[in-house]
């Protein structure tokens, strides 16, 4: 036997409350707050009522004082508890406390309950002791607590042996107890919190309206439920794939092998549910977004701390904001494309704090990373407002997990995509040719309308931001020439683009930049010029100057006046090869800034 030697120095920790006698005890029973005496009936007659009652048992658990609290009351202090069994359960949280001094109690509780007693009407054989402790556990009692000296002058050992069995928590007190003052403190807290919990579920509904009434997008619904529960918060859909995620600053490991985590998770909720069982404290909070009779996903928060409210409630009244969402989208899936289009905007950005912390951000959204090739891809549909919501349309024709968004600073007609292949495969001639045609008809435009350009195979992040840079940078200016059908390019077919790709953000590069074209920018920034573009077009054309003019949208002779102020200012001839070479290399760096 073990005493309860923390109780003495952590007490003060508690607040004391002076607040009025409110309670009554008579016979044994303890009036409750919801107006139902212990005797009234313990459990709902229909299963489902059953279910109702336990998950709203598990929703106000957060405002419950565990054992653990009640003992450090000064109540409880000044009569000198010790804990002889269950000290591992002293976290049980505690419905409500009871005065009986009688072993006939479990018909008077509805399960929860603190036992106080001094034993007078308990039994002294041992077999009655052990049934005696049996039926307080079959009744879901959350503890007992006896008064030695009346009836027993220590704890009885029948009694406590089939506690510690039964893993039933029992105290006993060595001096003399106010019982009144007891229930009377753990009542008054009780009260209190529920009160400041209804306070709280209003603020939380208040919320959630707020969003829904402002058309507030899931990302940031998701945001605030994490901010509210100071927990990470997951939006998935029904296939375990992530739509969006507060990770708050800790990506690897909220997401790390998310599918498999989240679907053990459910797992674990649903044999919960189906034995009526009150989630652990480690479990995740797990609710459904549904209305209708539709279920799009599921809302989950990660352990944490509870919430007055209850961290059920908070989900449940997220839930309800993201399926109003969704009945707003009318059948559009703006989940996904908002998820593709925060991600292809984080890896173009460098919005992102590790390259593991993305790889599981992929992984997570349905693109596998580990042991795949990735493959970054750039498509415009020119003159078309509807390209990102094409190429989403036509991802598919690549066979392969992807994600599309439109490109955040291009035109409406540009988009990216993200490929994962298993590693040694490629997408062919046929397969772009097939997701081009594709395109083109869901993006209303003609097939010469569309490029697809391929960036150069990567095995991880920093490979997959270089080629999307490099199917971005093959999309201009060589697809503004006339022809029949979509124009496929690869980086493969421009070899010093893919050479200067590969020394990233080096110096060195981006000052042979600077130095070759600093007096055209100047010119540009003075007098509003073009002639970064025209160059631009020149390089793109060096053998064709008529092709070179039309890509610059202007006559041949003003064409020509532009180069030849273009030899002027950098003091070079465009006739030489070795010029325009380190003038190209100069333009691709400045463009992959």
């Amino acid at each position: 036997m073990a005493g309860y030697s923390d109780v003495s120095h952590v007490h003060r920790e508690v607040e004391t409350r002076d607040v009025p006698e409110r309670h009554s005890f008579v016979e044994g029973r303890t009036e409750r707050p919801d107006g139902d005496s212990a005797g009234s009936t313990t459990h709902p007659a229909h299963p489902d009522l059953d279910r109702a009652a336990k998950r709203q048992a598990v929703s106000r658990q957060a405002v419950l004082p565990t054992i653990r609290e009640v003992l450090r009351l000064e109540e409880l202090v000044s009569a000198a508890p010790e804990v002889i069994t269950g000290a591992e359960a002293l976290d049980r949280s505690v419905r409500w406390v009871h005065v009986s001094e009688t072993a006939a109690v479990t018909h008077l509780v509805s399960g929860g309950e603190l036992i106080l007693s001094t034993g007078v009407g308990w039994p002294t054989d041992a077999p009655a002791l052990r049934d005696f402790a049996a039926h307080l556990v079959d009744a879901s009692i959350a503890g007992v607590v006896l008064e030695l000296g009346h009836r027993f002058a220590e704890p009885p050992k029948a009694f406590a042996d089939a506690a510690e069995r039964l893993g039933l928590p029992f105290i006993v007190l060595h001096r003399e107890a106010r019982f009144v003052a007891i229930t009377e403190a753990v009542h008054s807290r009780i009260i209190a919190d529920q009160m400041a919990a209804l306070r709280a579920r209003d603020e939380i509904h208040a919320l959630f309206t707020q969003l829904s009434l402002r058309g507030s997008p899931a990302d940031y619904i998701v945001s605030q439920v994490a901010r509210v529960l100071g927990t990470p918060t997951v939006l998935e859909d029904l296939t375990h794939r992530v739509i969006a995620v507060e990770a708050m600053g800790d990506d690897s490991r909220v997401l790390h092998d998310w599918e498999q985590r989240s679907r053990e998770a459910h797992d674990r909720a649903a044999d919960s549910a189906a034995r009526d069982a009150v989630a652990r404290p480690g479990d995740w909070t797990i609710v459904p977004v549904e209305a209708r009779g539709m279920r799009w996903g599921h809302l989950i928060a990660l352990p944490g701390r509870p919430h007055l409210a209850g961290r059920t409630n908070v989900l449940e009244q997220a839930a309800i904001a993201l399926a109003l969402g969704r009945l707003a989208d009318r059948g559009a899936d703006e989940w996904t494309r908002t998820s593709h289009e925060r991600m292809i905007t984080a890896l173009l950005g460098r919005r992102f704090t590790g390259d593991a912390s993305f790889a599981d951000r992929l992984e997570a959204s349905g693109v596998p990373v580990t042991g795949r090739t990735l493959v970054g891809l750039a498509v415009r549909a020119r003159g078309s407002a509807k390209g990102a919501a094409a190429a989403a349309s036509a991802a598919s024709e690549l066979g392969v997990p992807a994600i599309t968004a439109a490109h955040p600073s291009l035109d409406a007609g540009t988009s990216v995509v993200v490929a994962s292949l298993p590693r040694g495969a490629r997408l062919s001639d046929a397969v772009l040719l097939a997701f081009a045609s594709a395109l083109a008809g869901a993006a209303d435009a003609g097939s010469a309308e569309v490029t697809v350009a391929v960036g150069a195979d990567a095995d991880g992040i920093p490979g997959l931001m270089a080629s999307v840079e490099q199917a971005t940078e093959l999309l201009v200016p060589r697809d503004e020439h006339k022809r029949r059908g979509p124009m496929i390019v690869r980086v493969e077919d421009r070899p010093l683009l893919r050479l200067l790709n590969s020394f990233g953000g080096d110096p060195r590069l981006q000052a042979h930049s600077e130095r070759m074209l600093a007096p055209l920018i100047e010119h540009d920034l003075r007098r509003g010029g073009d002639l970064l573009e025209v160059l631009t077009a020149y390089l793109a054309y060096p053998g064709n100057r008529t092709r070179a003019a039309t890509a610059s949208h202007l006559s041949r002779s003003v064409f020509y006046q532009r180069i030849a102020l273009i030899e002027d200012l950098l003091g070079v001839s465009l006739d030489d090869g070795e010029v325009v070479s380190a003038l190209h290399a100069a333009v691709l760096a400045r463009r992959a800034r």
